[in-house]
């Protein structure tokens, strides 16, 4: 698929998300008091004149009359009202307005602040849910109200925004209209008081509403307007197929975590607006972090709070977010642009590193020297601005307090085991002492502290061991050469090392995940259905996360999940994050009132169910990681649940196929084996009522064979369905044991077949000095005439069929009853003793019900014996074997064993 194609069907797919969803309409203004709220019920009183449901879920009207006429004659939803601190509080009835289900809802003031214990925390999460619902909003904002432009309104006006919207939520636009008015007739009216009060309006005028504020406000709220109407110009023309507006591609953004990261994160996300394009935030751990973790130092916890509020920003920007892992920054920021095919890198001001800037080594200068086919954008940061600003100060030796006295304490060890190593073991040259001490500390911590070792290790050496000791002057030039480059392969040294450490940091850090996954990965793998799936997915997540799990799949939950019963509370969120698929609870904005942070286990085929987790009071904040984490495997539990309810389905579909085959063949010998001796039964009867007494009596007597002949073959046909159905049946068939000899056995069956078929032809063979069996005489007598009648059903005519009993040991007994048909082929030999089997050459010829060597073989197996088809002598015929176990006469007695 070509890129043009590949835009067309974006934009398409676009289209139908959005109509297959409610349509937002936006009223956007540059400041309050502009006329949002009034455009948008005049709006409103003209939908409803069009026949139009439209619905007032809220709307503030601030005391204003006109806005309060335009009210009059509008269905308005009752206010939800709500308990808090002492105090009745009002807000929009979100629940009441979803079973209300208007064409059309009015929804004021986007930006929001819901009610304390509401669903959402804030409005525009509720009108997202309207939204999801299949119902239109129209809502009003500011343009200050923006997530994305919140740094540029607080340096536009001096006041930091705090009440935001996401710029995600616009993606679902289908209309957006820009409320206008003059800078000096705002003024105006809010000097007239009509939009704050006399105090209030005194004080805004002395600081945000200022002409010069007001002015780049609308100029702000204008080019937002233009940004949506290009990038919906571009998208329908995409849909078209038309050429010339191609949307760019990916804009890649580098936080750190150490200051302003949510500041370039909406930098990023306008220039990616501006472009039309999609983009991420990115973050390289190179291992840093996972040294200060071990040891808990406040920054490093300050760090990762901050990367986790960018990531979050990111999201709910519309923007992706990921953390890297590598030891290279440069490297692994590259390789990410080229795996999201970036086209720009964006990135802050880097630290102020002289001897870094020196040697070309910042992030900067490399990035620049090594990704020369992407554009950069480095953007100044409210930080960077003010270190501009202020005189060039000194790069601290050490962040923290403890790694610079490791440092201290390295070079005073390394100096006392030079002395003792000079003294008693008369070493000349002290320097790999001194750089072993280097190498040591470096592998144990930073990169600064390894630094700082090999600075106080260099002086201590200078000082102590060159000549003038205790003192920095050298003498000779050649120990000048020596002290340098002591100092080069100490800081070298240092540095190869510290890399060292950060590698296999963040491979650990890696492999950690790496191992949780594939441990998640085989217990799952071994899950054989859904409670199993739930089982060993809740087991995992518990030893991995070190949380309480709670878990419901299908609308089924586990056995792991009994001990942990959910409040009313935190049910109901559950049900709310399977419904809506999306995660709420702890550590989100919707529920977050609950204990339990619930995530939806999503599929192809829709939310199959939900899982809740629930660390302790004492986790304020989940790290991101851990975060991404628990996602991926609750993915990968859904992923499970998928598949095990695929064999479920596949398990199912197969029994009902095979329980319609037996019962369509069931039915085939029903309707024609059983059909056809009541045929001939109901032949021979009609024909004596109407010629019998003019019959000679031979023909009476040969009609009267036949009924009788035929009435036994049903019986035996009835008598094979009755036992099937007894031996498939738990305790349905009972043994009645007696001593019986084998050639009784034999005998009884052979006399029963030749009047049944009397020109078949029986050969036996028992072997003298057999002893007695001690089974159920009349049922081993109907297996063994089973199997005669199956083989004479195949033996040429006038071939007789063999059978030959022996005792082959101490415990068994052989019956081999063998014919001299075609044979079976090894494939199938099991098989023939499957219930209606059918096959030619197996019991199921034209007269058989595919039920006589099954229920030999029940029988059989209810001995405790074996029963098996193996070829006939010279590989003619085939020879059905049934053994039977010998049981010792005077150890049975008369019981049963």
């Amino acid at each position: 698929m070509t890129a043009e194609q590949t835009d067309k069907a974006d934009a398409l797919m676009g289209g139908l998300r959005r109509a297959s969803a409610g349509r937002l309409t936006v009223f956007l203004g540059a400041a309050p008091g502009v006329g949002k709220t009034y455009a948008m019920l005049t709006r409103a009183r003209e939908l409803q004149r069009q026949g139009l449901d439209v619905v007032i879920g809220i709307v503030e009207t601030h005391g204003r009359g006109e806005t309060q006429a335009l009210v009059e004659g509008l269905p308005v939803l009752p206010r939800r009202q709500t308990a808090y601190q002492g105090r009745t509080l009002e807000d929009m009835d979100l629940d009441a307005l979803l079973a209300r289900r208007p064409a059309i809802a009015l929804v004021d003031e986007l930006a929001h602040r819901n009610v304390p214990g509401s669903r959402h925390e804030r409005r525009w999460q509720d009108v997202e849910e309207l939204l999801d619902a299949g119902i239109d909003v129209y809502t009003t904002v500011n343009v200050q109200h923006l997530e994305s432009l919140n740094d540029i309104v607080h340096q536009i006006t001096g006041v930091r925004v705090r009440e935001t919207v996401p710029d995600a939520l616009l993606e679902r636009l289908r209309d957006i209209r820009l409320v206008d008015l003059p800078a000096r007739e705002l003024i105006e009216r809010l000097g007239a008081g009509k939009v704050y009060l006399p105090d209030q309006a005194t004080q805004a005028l002395q600081a945000f509403f200022s002409p010069a504020n007001l002015t780049a406000l609308r100029e702000l709220a204008m080019q937002t307007v233009a940004d949506h109407v290009d990038a919906d110009l571009r998208e329908t023309r995409a849909a078209r197929g038309l050429d010339g507006l191609a949307l760019q591609r990916h804009v890649l953004v580098a936080i750190d975590g150490r200051g302003a990261s949510e500041y370039l994160v909406r930098a990023a996300a306008r220039i990616a607006e501006r472009r039309g394009a999609p983009w991420s935030a990115v973050t390289v751990e190179t291992g840093r972090a996972a040294v200060a973790a071990d040891r808990r130092r406040p920054a490093e916890q300050a760090r990762q709070l901050e990367l986790d509020r960018a990531f979050a920003l990111a999201r709910r920007l519309g923007g992706g977010s990921e953390t890297l892992h590598g030891s290279d920054v440069v490297q692994a920021l590259l390789d990410a642009a080229a795996a999201r095919g970036a086209r720009a890198i964006v990135l802050g001001r880097t630290r102020e590193r002289p001897l870094a800037r020196i040697v070309n080594r910042t992030l900067t200068q490399q990035l620049l020297q090594r990704g020369a086919r992407y554009e950069l954008t480095i953007v100044a940061t409210p930080q960077a601005r003010q270190r501009a600003r202020r005189l060039p100060e000194m790069v601290a030796l050490g962040r923290g307090g403890r790694e610079p006295v490791l440092a201290v304490l390295a070079a005073a060890g390394a100096t006392a085991a030079a002395a003792l190593g000079e003294r008693l073991l008369g070493l000349q040259d002290v320097s790999m002492v001194f750089l072993v001490a280097v190498l040591l500390l470096a592998s144990r911590t930073r990169m600064a502290t390894a630094v700082i070792a090999a600075v106080l290790c260099f002086l201590a050496y200078n000082f102590f061991f060159i000549e003038p000791r205790h003192t920095f002057f050298i003498a000779a030039h050649r120990g000048v050469v020596t002290v340098v480059l002591f100092l080069v392969a100490a800081l070298v040294v240092g540095r190869l090392a510290s890399r060292q450490r950060m590698q296999v940091l963040a491979l650990r850090a890696a492999n950690g995940h790496a191992t949780a996954l594939q441990h998640l990965g085989r217990a799952l793998s071994s899950a054989a259905d859904l409670g199993e799936v739930i089982a060993y997915g809740a087991s995992v997540l518990r030893d991995t996360l070190g949380a309480e799990v709670w878990m419901r799949l299908d609308g089924g939950i586990g056995p792991a999940n009994r001990p942990v019963a959910l409040d009313d509370k935190a049910l109901a969120a559950a049900d709310w994050c399977e419904r809506h698929g999306q995660p709420c609870g702890r550590f989100t904005d919707t529920l977050a009132a609950s204990d339990w942070w619930f995530l939806p286990v999503l599929t192809e085929r829709g939310t199959l169910g939900v899982v809740g987790l629930r660390f302790g009071r004492e986790v304020a904040h989940l790290p991101f990681e851990q975060r991404r984490l628990a996602e991926a495997m609750v993915e990968d539990i859904a992923q499970a649940a998928l598949r095990a309810g695929l064999v479920a389905e596949l398990e199912t579909a197969r029994v009902s196929s095979e329980t319609e085959r037996l019962r369509s063949a069931l039915l085939s010998s029903v309707s024609h084996d059983l059909r056809s001796p009541l045929s001939s039964m109901i032949g021979a009867a009609d024909s004596l009522q109407r010629y019998g007494a003019a019959m000679p009596a031979d023909d009476r007597r040969t009609l009267l064979d036949t009924i009788r002949l035929e009435g036994e073959r049903l019986d035996r046909y009835i008598q094979n369905l009755l036992d099937m159905t007894r031996l498939g049946q738990p305790g349905g068939l009972t043994l009645a044991r007696d001593w019986i000899g084998a050639d009784e056995l034999v005998g009884s069956a052979a006399r029963r077949l030749q009047r049944y078929m009397p020109e078949a032809r029986i050969e036996t063979r028992i072997d003298p000095d057999l002893p007695a069996l001690y089974v159920h005489p009349a049922l081993v007598e109907q297996a063994i005439f089973n199997v005669m009648e199956n083989a004479a059903k195949f033996s040429p005519p006038a071939t007789p069929v063999r059978v030959h009993a022996r005792r082959i040991d101490e415990a068994r007994m052989r019956i081999d009853i063998a014919d001299a048909g075609p044979g079976i082929p090894e494939d199938e030999r099991r098989r023939i003793f499957d219930m209606f089997y059918s096959v030619e050459r197996g019991d199921r010829g034209r007269q058989g019900t595919g039920l006589g060597l099954a229920i030999v073989q029940g029988i059989v197996g209810a001995h405790m014996g074996a029963v098996e088809a193996v070829p006939g002598p010279d590989g003619m015929g085939t020879v059905v074997r049934i053994e039977l176990p010998l049981w010792d006469r005077g150890a049975v007695g008369a019981t049963p064993p």
